[in-house]
């Protein structure tokens, strides 16, 4: 991949900007796609969906009483730093 720079009017950097931020992706991605679509180089891709994704969740387990650890981690660590120093 090449890196360059381009300069647009403020309409057409509006449209970008927004097209992006409709897709939830970079206005370099959307640049790439319209500019591969007008240029004919564009390949067919498929819009990923979080069925993709099949590692989401893979790491979850039981929490117990601190749950959830991603907010109270710091009393989960305390919780095991004082069952180590009690051995």
């Amino acid at each position: 991949m090449k890196r360059t720079q381009i300069q647009l009017d403020d309409g057409t950097y509006q449209r970008l900007r927004q097209r992006a931020y409709e897709q939830g992706c970079s206005m370099s991605a959307v640049a790439r796609d319209v500019l591969a679509e007008a240029l004919g180089t564009a390949r067919a891709r498929r819009r990923r969906t979080v069925r993709d994704f099949t590692f989401i969740g893979s790491g979850t387990t039981r929490q117990g009483r601190l749950a959830p650890v991603s907010e109270r981690h710091d009393d989960a660590l305390a919780e095991l730093l004082a069952k180590e120093r009690g051995r």
